[in-house]
């Protein structure tokens, strides 16, 4: 018993770490590690929500600018400053041309979109509206479609080491036996 019992003391010493057992005992106090704080991932469906809340806004009657305001604080940063120039620009009476138009420093994909549908909107007189609403289903479909890329393209970075463990396996259990089996038969009757 007492055999039985140094066993048991000395596995749970050796077996899991003396410092993380101690550490669950509490008899040592052990530095904790501290983690780097990750940056957070941007959400893929930001710009997308950020342009169903335009939509929404602009379909319930407030002004381009109000609405453009109303949505620069919740959207990303690149599509915020955006939204902000513009809300400024015509609040004060801009151009929409001019004011829509997108600076270097906050180019953005859905900055350049955005730019290009309310320019086009304001010059031809077409509903902002229905083209914002429009706009965010498109990049809505465009994060399903990169997440479908991303997912097939690991299928296919998994596929190789899954090769590259069972193809030897596959040779040494299913293709040298038949082989040794073969030249068993041609060694045996002496054919060469």
């Amino acid at each position: 018993m007492t055999a039985a019992a140094l066993l048991l003391a000395g596995a749970l010493l050796l077996g899991t770490g003396p410092c993380r057992t101690r550490r669950r005992v509490g008899t040592v106090a052990v530095g904790r590690r501290t983690a780097r704080p990750r940056e957070p991932k941007p959400d893929p469906f930001a710009i997308a929500s950020a342009f169903d809340v335009f939509a929404v806004c602009l379909s319930s009657g407030m002004a381009v600018s109000a609405a453009a305001a109303a949505v620069a604080a919740h959207a990303p940063a690149a599509l915020g400053a955006q939204l902000r120039r513009a809300a400024d620009l015509l609040a004060l009476g801009a151009d929409p041309d001019i004011a829509w138009r997108t600076p270097e420093e906050v180019a953005d994909e859905g900055c350049e979109a955005l730019s290009r549908l309310a320019r086009r909107s304001a010059s031809s007189g077409s509903a902002l509206a229905v083209g914002v609403a429009e706009l965010a289903e498109q990049f809505r479909q465009d994060v399903g479609h990169a997440a479908v890329a991303a997912a097939e393209r690991a299928g296919v970075l998994i596929a190789g080491p899954l090769g590259l463990c069972f193809l030897p396996a596959f040779v040494c259990l299913g293709i040298v036996p038949v082989i040794a089996g073969l030249a068993g038969d041609i060694f045996g009757r002496g054919v060469l």
